[in-house]
């Protein structure tokens, strides 16, 4: 039976997932023709049952967002060192210098192409499993719950890259991204939607799915109610809606209790201790399990970090933002001062070493940290303290863990600190990036400015780029608005 299922999945992703790169991509803000087009191909599995649309869910297309890592080269928490800047990619160094132009005239967009495909196949679910046979009710709605849901994370990472940060004041006319719910591959002129009309998809197919999402996480490739919740409390976040976002953080951290995997956080005082799990500490770094494997992780969306392994040396720790860390902070642990098969870098300058894969999807320390800041700002104080200490007791020894006390009781200064425990936590991950777009329209955070400092091969300043508010979004690929005559692109 276990076999039967496994390739009965294969041939669903051939079916579906050949559709979703081909056709939708085609289609959806590209090309379309219509010999792409197959109708039950011989020889080819087409799902019927709701057991078959199930399976499409258990693909690992939509674990793997390939190359979509243009927030880890534009957050303010690394810098560039020569001679490995030089030879980077032509992208690399664009975005790292806040571009305005990223991709080439013929070029494809990986912060498009995965999502794209991916909601394509959530659209699938969503339109068919209503027609398919052998299924409950109660199966049905969850398979589609799980599809809205997914769908709600595509669009929230595609609206982070091309719509501006969510401002109230402008949103209703801030040109975001197009807004697909049909399956049809023939369709084609299409527009953006305002990042007001993009929110309000995204929240209500959370609000949508939550009620009949599986109440237990069962595998972190699935999305479970736990996870929805925590994306649901970071959307919220994300629309500075702080009062709203607590309610469904507090619920993800509730419903994680009744998890059918291992759900927790780490306590690095154990794991980095002899004899323990992320031991030995290489320059390829700490011995991590991976995302499907990780009791951290709620929803397992996922990138190739090549500036967290040996394979790219370009980027490294903003000199800044490693003077955030406390000497003693275990988290350094994750960062080595030698690049693979060369001299160390100068300076005391050091890179990420790992994980090598980097986390997309829904964490635990970002619900922690994201509810500590909820709590901060609706005057919890008390709270944010709590939740910050939750994770800071198991990333340093209780030595140093403490919030300081000058910090605790004062609301602005509590707010900011978060954020800088979110500049340690996630540094060189491509985190930073996001949370540089949402408080660029913050009261307390608008006023920061942003810069880039390209250092020689002896660790001086050579260069400094500052980000432009222009640069908090991408532009549209030239691609997509040549075959989209009319389209609106970001300045």
């Amino acid at each position: 039976m276990l076999n039967f299922k496994i390739k009965l999945e294969m041939k669903n992703k051939r079916t579906y997932t050949a559709a979703a790169t081909i056709l939708m991509l085609s289609a959806a803000l590209f090309s379309c023709k219509k010999s792409f087009l197959e109708v039950n191909p011989k020889g080819r599995l087409i799902a019927h049952t709701v057991n078959d649309y199930n399976g499409l869910l258990n693909n690992l297309d939509l674990l793997n967002m390939t190359n979509s890592t243009a927030q880890i080269m534009m957050g303010d928490d690394v810098a560039a060192i020569e001679p490995y800047y030089s030879g980077a990619t032509l992208k690399t160094q664009r975005l790292f210098r806040w571009d305005a132009l990223i991709y080439q005239q013929d070029e494809d967009a990986s912060e498009i192409l995965p999502y794209l495909s991916n909601i394509y196949i959530f659209n699938k679910l969503i339109n068919e499993v209503p027609d398919a046979t052998e299924g409950t009710e109660a199966q049905k709605q969850s398979v589609i719950a799980e599809a809205r849901a997914s769908r709600a994370w595509s669009y929230f990472m595609l609206i982070n890259y091309f719509g501006k940060p969510y401002n109230a004041a402008t949103s209703a006319t801030d040109p975001g991204f197009p807004i697909v719910t049909a399956t049809d591959v023939t369709e084609t002129g299409f527009t953006r939607a305002s990042v007001k009309e993009v929110y309000d998809f995204i929240l209500s197919d959370l609000t949508a799915a939550i009620p009949n999402l599986p109440a237990r996480t069962t595998h972190r490739l699935r999305m479970s109610r736990a996870a929805a919740e925590g994306l649901l409390g970071k959307v919220h976040v994300f629309m500075g809606n702080f009062s709203a976002a607590l309610p469904v953080l507090n619920a993800s951290i509730t419903d994680i209790s009744g998890s059918a995997v291992p759900l927790g956080l780490y306590d690095y005082n154990v794991t980095f201790a002899t004899g323990g799990a992320f031991l030995p500490v290489s320059i390829f770094g700490p011995s991590q399990p991976t995302i499907v494997n990780n009791q951290e992780v709620l929803l397992g969306k996922q990138v190739s970090n090549g500036w967290a392994s040996y394979s790219n040396a370009e980027l490294v720790l903003a000199p800044a933002t490693f003077n955030l860390y406390n000497p003693s902070d275990l988290r350094l642990n994750f960062f080595s001062t030698t690049p693979y098969a060369a001299p160390a870098y100068p300076a005391g300058l050091r890179k990420r070493s790992g994980p090598g894969i980097a986390l997309l999807g829904i964490g635990l320390p970002d619900i922690y940290l994201l509810r500590a800041e909820c709590k901060a700002r609706l005057n919890d104080l008390a709270g944010a303290v709590t939740d910050l200490q939750t994770l800071r007791s198991r990333r340093m020894p209780a030595s140093v863990s403490a919030v300081p006390a000058n910090i605790a009781g004062q609301q602005t200064l509590l707010i900011r600190y978060v954020i800088e425990e979110r500049r340690r936590e996630f540094a060189v991950i491509g985190n930073r990036w996001f949370d540089m777009r949402r408080l660029s329209v913050d009261p307390i955070f608008a006023a920061d400015t942003y810069t880039h400092t390209l250092l020689s091969d002896t660790g001086t300043p050579t260069a400094t780029y500052t980000l432009s508010p222009d640069r908090y979004v991408l532009r549209l690929p030239a691609k997509v608005i040549n075959q989209n005559p009319g389209m609106q692109d970001n300045p």
